[in-house]
């Protein structure tokens, strides 16, 4: 049965559409994290340790441009999003936005950059550096980078894990995975530490 799947995931890995899909998937879940864009370039990445499928550097520039783009439609979303209209007239929720406004404009590359790896995390800060007014032109340089870093991590870890059970693609696809959800939680508490050392402590 797992060879039998196995063969089914490796022979679909090499279809040409497959770049693209990533490039679609990175993109829309940058505001709906439900798609599992990452969970997906690390399975592929562990396939292509495993069979030299699907071509890599497409797959790279693909999750990478798909991340970037989808990250700037979030903060656009975020910009243009009535947000601001509700909370004003809210004292309690004026004074969360107004501190989560000045979070970012200390440690706007930190988060920007961390978030990336925290997929609820990064829609949330998206939206917030978007309605907040966070500079547009140092978002952009933050997301690109952070993009392209994400892409090489996804790749790197479904690579190992791929290297590491390289008879059973589809194995080491599900351990890439699970080592980045690890990764994620880490970074999430990591994150929450630096930016809410009060909360963090209590």
């Amino acid at each position: 049965m797992l060879d039998q799947l196995d063969v089914l995931v490796t022979s679909y890995a090499a279809a040409w559409w497959v770049p693209f899909l990533v490039f679609g998937l990175a993109t829309v879940d940058a505001f709906f994290p439900p798609l599992p864009s990452e969970s997906v370039v690390i399975a592929l990445s562990a396939i292509w340790a495993a069979t030299g499928e699907p071509d890599l550097l497409a797959l790279g520039v693909a999750a990478a441009l798909g991340a970037f783009c989808g990250d700037n439609v979030t903060y656009t979303i975020g910009r243009h999003s009535p947000l601001r209209r509700w909370v004003s007239g809210n004292p309690r929720l004026e004074r969360i936005f107004d501190r989560s406004g000045r979070e970012l404009a200390k440690r706007g590359a930190l988060a920007i950059l961390a978030a990336r790896y925290v997929p609820v995390g990064r829609t949330a800060v998206n939206l917030t550096a978007g309605a907040t007014r966070f500079p547009r032109r140092r978002f952009v340089g933050l997301s690109a980078v952070a993009a392209l870093t994400w892409s090489g991590y996804s790749i790197a870890i479904g690579a190992l894990a791929g290297h590491w059970v390289e008879s059973t693609p589809l194995v080491g696809a599900l351990v890439g995975v699970a080592g980045a959800l690890v990764i994620g939680f880490a970074v999430d508490t990591v994150l929450n530490r630096l930016v809410h050392p009060r909360r963090a402590r209590a």
